[in-house]
Formats: structure tokens, sequence, C-alpha cells
């Protein structure tokens, strides 16, 4: 006999429970995602934790009832996994955005030492800053401009994906690509 649930499924809307079948049918969502929607559909036809759990795949009958809670509180949104250890992420929004800044803005030779930007560069002028990172990386810095859609270009400089500089008429002119979105995925 199992213990009694001290948390257990809200009802489904029929919306959820829609979804739900269709990502534990999936082929194409990861596999979290699928197990986590199994065990809930388990759950919510009436089956114990235990039970959900080995219909899912998996074997903490605990585990499916911290997701239970988590999707009574949470919705749909429980399918997501958190962060799952490892260092805590110590640059966010306003950080990256401060990376970003710095890249897009055009070196000085006299102040930055330099005609266009390298990721070493970058993270000496980011760290000398006064509102600078102290202990940024290169691998921080170059995967902040990989997700932000900058490429390396044949002349060793950061550019944004999908926006060039072209000479017309005698002066540089800034040029973007309108479908460059689509292309960076």
């Amino acid at each position: 006999m199992t213990r009694r649930q001290k948390d257990p499924l809200r009802p489904l809307t029929a919306d959820e429970h829609e979804w739900l079948l269709r990502v534990s049918r999936s082929q194409a969502e990861p596999a979290a995602h699928v197990a986590r929607a199994k065990a809930l559909l388990a759950v919510a036809d009436g089956d114990s934790y235990t039970n959900a759990a080995k219909a899912a795949g998996r074997r903490s009958g605990e585990a499916v009832s911290n997701l239970v809670s988590r999707f009574n509180r949470e919705g749909l949104g429980a399918l997501e996994p958190r962060h799952g250890g490892g260092p805590v992420t110590i640059y966010a929004d306003a950080e990256r955005e401060r990376i970003l800044a710095e890249a897009r803005r055009r070196p000085d030779r006299d102040r930055d030492g330099t005609a266009s930007w390298s990721l070493t560069t970058l993270r000496r002028v980011l760290r000398e800053a006064s509102d600078g990172l102290p202990e940024v990386s290169t691998h921080t810095i170059w995967k902040t401009l990989r997700e932000a859609g900058f490429d390396w270009q044949r002349d060793r400089s950061w550019c944004e994906t999908g926006v060039v500089e072209r000479k017309r008429g005698g002066e540089v002119v800034e040029v973007v690509d309108p479908v460059a979105e689509p292309k960076k995925s």
C-alpha cells in the first residue's frame, strides 16, 4: 500500500492533456521532456508515483512527486529542466550586453591598440574598463558573441551576422540582410 500523496496532481485541462500526449509521443523532443510528460500522464491516469516513474523509464517515485508539485505550481513549464548543477552563471544579461556593446564599438587604435577586435583584445579592454568585467575569460566572450550571432570573419575581426559595411558612392554604408535571423539557426 502506498502512502498518501502530499501534493496530488491537479486536474489537467484539455489543452494540457493534449500537449502532454503530443510531447510524450514525440521523436524530436528532448528525452527529458518525453519522460516527464509520460510520468505526468501516468499520474493523471491514476498510477502511483512509483509506477509512473517506471512507465517513464525512471526509477524514483520521489522524483515524480517533485515533478507533480512543480507541475501544479508552474504548469507545462515543469517539463523544462532547470539548472542541473555546476558553477552558478556569473554573467547574466547585463554583463552579456556589456560584452556585446564593447564588441559592437569600433576599436580606437590609440586607446585600444588595435584596428580590429580579437578575443584577447576584447578581454583586455573589458577587464581594464572602469565599468568592465575584471574576471571575464576569452571563452565567455567567444560564447556570448556566438550566441548573439557574431562570426569570426576572414579579416580576423568579429562581425554581426547579416550586417556588413560596403563602400557606396565614396562613403561607407552599413547594409543589413533582412533574412539573417533564419540563416543563423
